[in-house]
C-alpha cells in the first residue's frame, strides 16, 4: 500500500519555507508547473509538452522506497505562502556523491527560492554526502548563480540533452566538497 508521505526523507527548513518530500496531493500543482514550457526547456528531464501521467507518475516515483533520486517540494505554506513553489532533488550516485537539481515555478523566480533551498540542502546534507554536484545550462546564468553563491566550485563544460528541446544545451558543471 501506498502512503501519503515518506517516512524516510526528513524536512528541511530553508529560510521562510520548507523542503519537504512530496505527497500525492502535489499531483496536480506538479502537473501545472511541469506543463509549463519555459519550465520544461530549462530542465534535463522534463518533455514538453507534458505526456499524460507523467506527473502522476513522477509523484509515485518519488515517494517509492526504490527510488532513485530524493524529491522535495519548497512549500512556504507555514509563512502563508504557496504550498507548491518549485522541486529540489539528490540523485544517489553512489554511496557518498549525489548531484543537485532543482527547478522553480517561474512566479517565483528572481525571489531567492532557488538559492535558498539549495543553501538549506547543502547545510542538512540529509543523505549524509560527501560530494554534491550540479549542471546548469550554460544559458541559464541565474541558476549559476544560485550554485557559486551556495559555495559549489566550476568543475568543467559539458552538455546534457533536454528532452523538451530535443538537443543537446550545452552546460557548466559544478562540485561542493561536503565533509
Amino acid at each position: 500500500m501506498m502512503h501519503d508521505t515518506i517516512l524516510n526523507q526528513p524536512v528541511v527548513c530553508a529560510d521562510w519555507f520548507d523542503l519537504r518530500p512530496l505527497r500525492k496531493s502535489d499531483q496536480g500543482s506538479v502537473q501545472a508547473m511541469m506543463s509549463e514550457k519555459r519550465l520544461a526547456q530549462m530542465t534535463a528531464k522534463i518533455p514538453h509538452p507534458l505526456p499524460s501521467g507523467a506527473a502522476t507518475d513522477f509523484v509515485m516515483q518519488s515517494m517509492s522506497e526504490d527510488r532513485v533520486e530524493d524529491v522535495w517540494s519548497m512549500d512556504a505554506s507555514r509563512s502563508d505562502g504557496a504550498a507548491f513553489m518549485g522541486l529540489i532533488t539528490l540523485q544517489k550516485l553512489d554511496q557518498v556523491q549525489a548531484e543537485i537539481s532543482y527547478w522553480v515555478a517561474p512566479e517565483f523566480w528572481n525571489k531567492g527560492v532557488a538559492q535558498a533551498a539549495v543553501r538549506a540542502m547543502v547545510v542538512a546534507n540529509p543523505l549524509g554526502n560527501r560530494t554534491l554536484f550540479a549542471s546548469v545550462f550554460q544559458e541559464n546564468l541565474a541558476s549559476a548563480k544560485v550554485v557559486t553563491n551556495c559555495g559549489f566550485e566550476y568543475l568543467g563544460d559539458a552538455e546534457s540533452f533536454c528532452v523538451a528541446r530535443n538537443a543537446a544545451v550545452p552546460t557548466w558543471t559544478y562540485i561542493k566538497k561536503l565533509n
